[in-house]
């Protein structure tokens, strides 16, 4: 019974292993098959790994999503600019190529990201969610929303626009609250009664990267996020 386990856990960590290494790969490719821009082939990188956090509830062992996460600190960083080892840099070129464009260690602090989220709620993949979801696909609408339509330009940190704030609002919030209605089904919590802590998590997301350099983002997002909800009670 206990070697079925193992196998099922196995085989859901090769699943999330194959899923990153084909967004990874279609990332890689989309620009030119779609001739769409290499920033918007890193968006759509940067938003369909958000979507990992809806395989968590499936495994049966909290350790097993944190070793989905963990290897790609290690990878991302080989194939950013501050690799000791160049010549797995050079292998990694096409990892390299998308990673975010405002900083090199970009996705390394992505990964980073995830892997504390997994570390401590593992057993309440909601929370991490509500860290991953708005940088994910909050993060992602906010780039290509500004780059295009961004005409109110402020400046606290980094340079925003006023249009990506909004867009980061409103992908946060309701890429968010989808994952609850899907977290609801299987832990049992009232979905109506999380839409308020949803709304304020993405307040606070969008507050939180409006302040954070380009890449830093990664890590101040999905923290502050999370833990505006854990306060919020929604730890459930």
């Amino acid at each position: 019974m206990l070697n079925e386990e193992v196998s099922a856990n196995v085989m859901l960590m090769v699943l999330c292993y194959v899923y990153i290494l084909f967004i990874i790969f279609v990332s890689n490719k989309i620009d030119r098959l779609l001739r769409i821009s290499q920033k918007a082939s890193r968006k759509f990188l940067h938003a369909m790994i958000g979507n990992l956090p809806f395989i968590i509830p499936f495994f049966t062992s909290n350790i097993y999503p944190v070793m989905v996460a963990a290897p790609f600190i290690l990878v991302t960083f080989c194939a950013s600019p501050y690799s000791l080892f160049k010549n797995i840099s050079e292998r990694l070129k096409g990892l390299a190529d998308i990673t975010e464009e405002g900083h090199p260690l970009g996705l390394v602090f992505y990964a980073v990201s995830y892997t504390f989220l997994a570390l401590f709620f593992a057993s309440k993949p909601y929370v991490i969610a509500a860290g991953i979801l708005p940088m994910a696909y909050g993060d992602s609408a906010a780039s290509m929303v500004g780059e295009k339509y961004g005409r109110r330009r402020y400046k606290l940190i980094a340079d925003k626009s006023l249009e990506g704030s909004i867009a980061m609002f409103f992908a946060s919030f309701f890429s968010f609250a989808a994952s609850l209605i899907f977290f609801s089904s299987l832990y049992y919590f009232s979905f109506l009664e999380r839409i308020f802590p949803a709304i304020i998590v993405a307040i606070v997301a969008t507050f939180v990267e409006s302040f954070s350099p380009k890449g830093f983002d990664n890590l101040t997002v999905p923290v502050f996020s999370a833990l505006t909800f854990l306060l919020l009670d929604g730890g459930i």
